[in-house]
């Protein structure tokens, strides 16, 4: 079961960052997009395809670390670690597949 609510909001500052990181993969896509119009050579295609990948990835690890810190620290402090560990190793296995 997923949970809607989190437990330990971000900080403005957590909150600047992720956005500015997804910001830069905003501009990194239209990029993408820019260099499929003009016909560009696929392997610089695939390479910044390759970036965008890893700037995304980032931003997934970064949100997991928030999370395994936060979230789960407290739910095992409080006794409920069983449902957030699945609920952690579910996210980690679908993680990992991308």
């Amino acid at each position: 079961m997923m949970h809607s609510q989190k437990v330990h909001p971000r900080s403005e500052k957590e909150k600047k960052q992720l956005n500015d990181r997804l910001k830069r993969v905003e501009g990194q896509v239209r990029g993408l997009q820019n260099m499929v119009n003009e016909d560009r050579y696929c392997i610089d295609i695939l390479v910044q395809l390759t970036a965008v990948q890893a700037a995304l990835k980032k931003v997934g690890f970064d949100i997991l670390e928030e999370h395994t810190k936060g979230c789960v620290s407290s739910a095992v402090k409080s006794g409920d670690q069983t449902e957030s560990i699945e609920e952690l190793m579910q996210v980690i296995k679908q993680f990992s597949k991308t």
